[in-house]
């Protein structure tokens, strides 16, 4: 990171569990002092003792950056400590799913800089990706240096407004889970046609895998590059056709289920 505010003022990380020792960890690989650095958490890791980051010690009074990464449910008991630094030149980014805007503004003041973020699990291997949005008084630098903080595990894109932020729950925030059970179904179907466990398993993530990065790769789109592993009355069309069923295929299921984490979603936001 070239972030030479952040080097100079110092980074809060409010909370160090996977995604946030996941982000910690792509700062300090890209460039960031450890010393510029602060963890709050009351059961900070061995590994994040080992790497010369300021754990749950006195906070710098006017920091650039405070990244929220805490659980939904620990966010009450967590803000008020840090609610002093809000009001000022620090910019508060989000990661914790649920908690809206206006929540955060409440605790720390309506003229403190916000930015609410979504990442997802592929963060963890630096293939996430991170939908954010700042309140009115998110500048565009305020934007930009969330952007590039967050850009340490992923791709990073801007929303239009707060309320797409359910619906990107829906696809990417909970997402990652449906691909994970494509996976294991993928391997069962092969064990019920005749192939080991082992070697079905390991056939299922090598495609899945492999397809999601062709995907990202190639030129044409998805629909696109199905068509193009498609023969005419092969065994491939003959897979989607019961896959692209109307009425039991992907289509109608994805949809549903992409629509009950988005309302799911929009339930919590609401408390």
């Amino acid at each position: 990171m070239n972030t030479e505010r952040v080097a100079q003022q110092g980074l809060v990380l409010l909370g160090c569990g996977k995604m946030g020792s996941a982000m910690l960890a792509g700062w300090l690989n890209g460039g960031l002092p450890s010393s510029s650095v602060w963890i709050v958490d009351p059961n900070p890791s061995d590994w994040v003792q080992r790497q010369g980051v300021h754990v749950n010690a006195p906070l710098p009074e006017e920091p650039a950056i405070v990244l929220v990464a805490v659980k939904p449910q620990m966010m009450a008991d967590a803000l008020p400590g840090i609610a002093e630094l809000g009001g000022g030149g620090t910019l508060f980014v989000s990661v914790a799913a649920g908690t809206s805007i206006s929540t955060f503004e409440s605790i720390l003041g309506v003229n403190t800089p916000i930015v609410r973020a979504m990442p997802n699990t592929p963060a963890a291997v630096g293939r996430g990706i991170t939908a954010l949005i700042g309140n009115e008084e998110a500048r565009e630098a305020d934007l930009a240096m969330a952007e590039e903080l967050l850009s340490a595990v992923g791709q990073t894109v801007r929303l239009q407004s707060e309320d797409q932020m359910d619906a990107v729950t829906g696809v990417s925030g909970s997402g990652p889970a449906y691909v994970f059970h494509l996976i294991e179904t993928l391997a069962a179907a092969g064990v019920a046609q005749g192939l080991p466990e082992d070697l079905a398993m390991q056939l299922a993530k090598a495609t899945v895998a492999g397809a999601g990065a062709l995907a990202e790769a190639a030129e044409e789109d998805p629909g696109q590059l199905r068509v193009n592993v498609t023969s005419p009355n092969g065994t491939t069309q003959a897979a989607l056709e019961v896959l692209m069923d109307e009425t039991s295929g992907f289509p109608p299921l994805l949809k549903r289920a992409v629509t009950a984490a988005t309302e799911r979603s929009r339930e919590l936001s609401r408390g």
